[in-house]
């Protein structure tokens, strides 16, 4: 099955209008909403009205640019986004003395998410991956069983053994307590690379998540494109809820194996 899920649903008006657009077409299955930012109560209602899947893309990275935005959540948001934004290896560092900010974020973002779509998000992820950050893994603050965004899949030589094997080992811990895609992917990336053939080859077996941003114009033009719906016809496309129904399929690896797509 293959989960094309567009990610800032709600950051900005036009990020939610080009996501709605491409959901209208048929060419997404879920959004990731973020909360307390200058579209969210718009989008909030707008995929209510058209059944959209929609999940929590929390947001440690940048300012909350919402009209009501409490001042405790500011102040935690400005000394979490110092933090993780000040070097590409922050979010490998657990930090003990913003616990109680991660966690007060992470629980106001919680909260607000049920507050605007009356239930709870059908899947975590995170605004440029901070969802994987080390005061949010090692914090447990994220509910047990709940669908959760892995790491990047990667096909052979694309990254060293040593960036492999780290991320290995969290998806491996992460699938002992949440809902995971088997691999994951950027359709910018796949496009680029020309290896959308063997995204579709690996969801006729395997749950495969897809990310996407339509609010990039190129991105918008292939996922509305006559070559994207060829593609789609011979793939089950879904959302993370329908992870959970039962499969004939065999269970898959958590990574592109080695041997697999050699060519």
């Amino acid at each position: 099955m293959l989960i094309i899920n567009a990610d800032d649903w709600g950051r900005l008006r036009g990020e939610t209008d080009a996501a709605l657009q491409c959901h209208q077409h048929g060419r997404i299955t879920s959004v990731s909403a973020m909360v307390f930012m200058l579209d969210s109560e718009r989008a909030a209602e707008l995929a209510k009205e058209n059944d959209l899947d929609v999940g929590l893309h929390l947001n440690f990275a940048e300012k909350f640019t919402g009209h009501s935005v409490p001042d405790r959540l500011e102040a935690c948001q400005s000394k979490i986004s110092c933090f993780l934004m000040q070097n590409k290896y922050s979010q490998l560092v657990y930090n003990p003395f913003l616990r109680k900010e991660f966690f007060y974020s992470y629980q106001a973002q919680a909260e607000e998410f049920e507050r605007l779509f009356g239930k709870p998000p059908s899947h975590i992820d995170g605004h440029h991956h901070m969802h994987l950050c080390a005061n949010v893994l090692l914090s447990r603050m994220v509910p047990i069983g709940i669908g959760m965004r892995r790491n990047f899949s990667f096909w052979p030589g694309e990254k060293s053994i040593l960036n492999r094997a780290y991320r290995g080992s969290v998806d491996r811990w992460l699938a002992r307590r949440y809902h995971l895609a088997d691999y994951f992917f950027d359709l910018t990336q796949s496009i680029g690379d020309k290896k959308l053939d063997r995204v579709a080859a690996l969801a006729s077996s395997s749950n495969v998540e897809l990310m996407t941003h339509p609010v990039v114009p190129s991105e918008l033009a292939y996922l509305i494109s006559d070559e994207f719906a060829t593609l789609l016809r011979g793939v089950e496309i879904g959302t993370y809820p329908r992870m959970g129904l039962p499969s004939d399929q065999p269970a898959s690896p958590l990574f592109v194996e080695e041997h697999r797509f050699s060519n």
